[in-house]
């Protein structure tokens, strides 16, 4: 009978949602209903601004908010590293860190964690630590969600868990 059960659940699990399930350590999700330009400008707004030209960082403070096409991502704090102003990447962002309060919204989706990698050139953000997305009335957590903009695909990694909110089969 526990046999039965287990099985006519999977069956609508699968049956009703638009996601794989999740029994694993990891899966396969998207993010964002198609594909992100990375190469798009990035306009940033912050409480506060520093810079060091010579290590080629710049520190947003406060209230930081980052756009990039129909993309946000806000933080407390972002670290920007670009290529020095010796270096043939002068100015180019390579990549950006933010910590405190990480929130990523593309669309409908919304991702939050601890703290976010985005790699510019690869078009790819990392988010770590306590992740949550939520996708419509869906929500999947876990400790690591690898996006790939490119292609709009997306990964989790780490204790996942998920919820879905089942619709009627008719």
């Amino acid at each position: 009978m526990y046999r039965l059960v287990t099985s006519v659940l999977a069956i609508l699990i699968i049956s009703t949602t638009s996601v794989s399930p999740v029994f694993s350590q990891t899966t396969a999700v998207s993010f964002g209903a198609s594909t992100h330009d990375p190469k798009l400008p990035v306009e940033i707004v912050a409480d506060t601004f520093t810079l060091n030209q010579n290590k080629g960082t710049a520190v947003f403070d406060g209230n930081v908010v980052v756009g990039q096409g129909d993309m946000r991502l806000s933080a407390g704090n972002i670290l920007v590293e670009y290529g020095a102003a010796d270096s043939t990447d002068a100015g180019k962002i390579s990549r950006m860190i933010a910590t405190g309060g990480v929130t990523l919204v593309n669309g409908d989706e919304a991702a939050e964690a601890d703290r976010a990698i985005y790699r510019l050139s690869e078009g790819i953000i990392v988010l770590e630590g306590n992740v949550l997305v939520t996708q419509g009335q869906s929500a999947l957590s876990g400790q690591e969600f690898t996006i790939n903009l490119n292609d709009g695909s997306a990964r989790f990694e780490g204790r996942v868990k998920t919820i879905f909110q089942a619709e009627p089969v008719e």
